[in-house]
C-alpha cells in the first residue's frame, strides 16, 4: 500500500513539474514573439553590460541620398556599447514589405519612442509623416530635449503645417539653416573641417584634429553667429581627395560654417541646444574625428563626461554606400530590414541592381 501510494505522489508531481514548466516555456516564447513583433520595424540595442547611463538616445534616419540608414546602426553600436546609451534607431519603412525604403517619406515607425528619449539624432530629408508620427517630435521639441542634427537634417521635412509650426521651415527656426545650396560642387569638390580658433577648446571639439568629408561644403547664410557658437568652417577642396589642396577662387573666403551649437525654442516651449554640421553622408564616416565630433556631441548634451579623446572605433564592420540618389525600386531589390544591422551584423553594400535605373533628382 505505502508504495502505491508514494509511486502516485511522484506521478503527480511530476505532472505538475511538467505543467509548470510547459507553462514557464509557453509565457517564455509568449514574450519573446512580443518583444520580436514590436521591434521589427526598428532596431533596438542595449548598453553593454556594466555599462549603463540610464540614458536613451533614439536616432531617426530617412534620407534618399546619404544613407542615413547606414550611419545611424553605426552610431548606435558605438554610443552603446562604448558609452552606456540605450540606443533606438528608426527607419523609413515601407508599408507594403516592410523594408527599409528612403523613399517612403511618410513614415517613420516608432516616433514615440521620444517620449522617454534623452537625446534626439536626426538625419533626415524632407519627410512628410502623419501627425500621429509627428506629435512624438513635436512634444520633444516643446521640452527643449537636446539634439544632434547632420547634412540633410537642415531640410528634414517638407511642407506640411502641424501644431501651428510650419515643418518646411524646421531647419531655420531650429537648426539655423534650411536647404540653401551647395557651396561646393557636389561629388567634385570635397570639404575639410577647419576648427575655429576661439572655439577650439570647447567639449565637442576634444580630441578632434583633421575632418574630410567627400560631401561638399553646403551653403549656410541665415544662421545667426551671435546667437550660435560656430565649431567648425568647411573648407572647399578642389577634388574628392582628402590630400586635396582648397580651391582659390574665392568660396573660401569667408568659409560657411561646418558645425555649430545653438539655442532653440518652439511656440512656448522650453529652450534647448542643437548640434548642426552639414557634414553626414554614410562615407564621410569613415573620418574617424568627424565621428568623434558626433559622438563628443551626444555626450555633452546629455551631461556626459567628454573624454579627451573618445573611442570611436566600429564595433561592426562598417562599408558605407556612396551618396547619390538610386531609386525605390533598388531599395525593394536590396530588402533590408532594421534587424539586419543588428549588434554584431554588418548590412554591407552591395552593387546596384542591373535592372535599377538612377532616379533624377536634384542634389540637396
Amino acid at each position: 500500500m505505502k508504495s502505491n501510494h508514494l509511486q502516485t505522489i511522484w506521478k503527480r508531481s511530476r505532472q505538475t513539474f511538467r505543467h509548470v514548466l510547459l507553462g514557464c516555456l509557453a509565457a517564455s516564447l509568449s514574450f519573446a514573439i512580443l518583444v520580436n513583433a514590436s521591434a521589427d520595424d526598428r532596431l533596438v540595442i542595449e548598453p553593454a553590460e556594466g555599462t549603463a547611463n540610464g540614458k536613451h538616445i533614439v536616432l531617426i534616419s530617412g534620407d534618399e541620398e546619404y544613407r542615413s540608414e547606414e550611419s545611424c546602426p553605426m552610431f548606435a553600436k558605438i554610443l552603446s556599447q562604448r558609452f552606456g546609451f540605450k540606443c533606438t534607431v528608426l527607419f523609413a519603412i515601407d508599408r507594403e514589405t516592410g523594408v527599409i525604403n528612403p523613399y517612403e517619406p511618410s513614415n517613420i515607425p516608432g516616433m514615440d519612442t521620444l517620449a522617454d528619449a534623452d537625446l534626439c539624432v536626426l538625419t533626415t530629408r524632407f519627410r512628410m509623416l502623419p501627425d500621429e508620427q509627428m506629435k512624438p517630435f513635436l512634444d520633444y521639441l516643446k521640452a527643449g530635449k537636446p539634439l544632434v542634427a547632420y547634412r540633410t537634417a537642415t531640410h528634414a521635412f517638407k511642407g506640411g503645417k502641424y501644431g501651428g509650426i510650419e515643418w518646411k521651415n524646421f531647419g531655420i527656426n531650429v537648426l539655423g539653416e534650411n536647404w540653401h545650396s551647395h557651396h561646393g560642387k557636389h561629388k567634385v569638390e570635397g570639404a575639410r573641417g577647419l576648427i575655429v580658433r576661439e572655439n577650439a577648446e570647447h567639449p565637442i571639439l576634444n580630441g578632434v584634429k583633421d575632418v574630410y568629408t567627400p560631401s561638399d561644403v553646403y551653403g549656410v547664410v541665415h544662421l545667426d553667429e551671435d546667437e550660435a557658437t560656430v565649431l567648425l568652417r568647411g573648407q572647399v577642396l578642389q577634388l574628392l581627395d582628402p590630400a586635396s589642396p582648397p580651391v582659390t577662387d574665392g568660396r573660401n573666403d569667408p568659409m560657411m560654417p561646418y558645425a555649430w551649437v545653438k539655442p532653440y525654442s518652439v511656440e512656448s516651449g522650453e529652450t534647448g541646444q542643437a548640434f548642426t554640421t552639414t557634414a553626414g553622408g554614410a562615407v564621410d564616416f569613415r573620418n574617424e574625428d568627424l565621428r568623434r565630433m558626433i559622438v563628443n556631441a551626444c555626450l555633452y548634451l546629455t551631461g556626459e563626461d567628454v573624454p579627451e579623446k573618445a573611442d570611436v572605433g566600429f564595433m561592426d564592420p562598417y562599408q558605407p554606400s556612396f551618396f547619390g540618389f538610386l531609386n525605390s525600386a533598388y531599395f525593394q531589390e536590396r530588402g533590408l530590414k532594421p534587424e539586419d544591422f543588428r549588434l554584431g551584423h554588418s548590412a554591407t553594400t552591395a552593387d546596384p541592381p542591373a535592372t535599377y535605373v538612377p532616379e533624377p533628382a536634384v542634389a540637396q
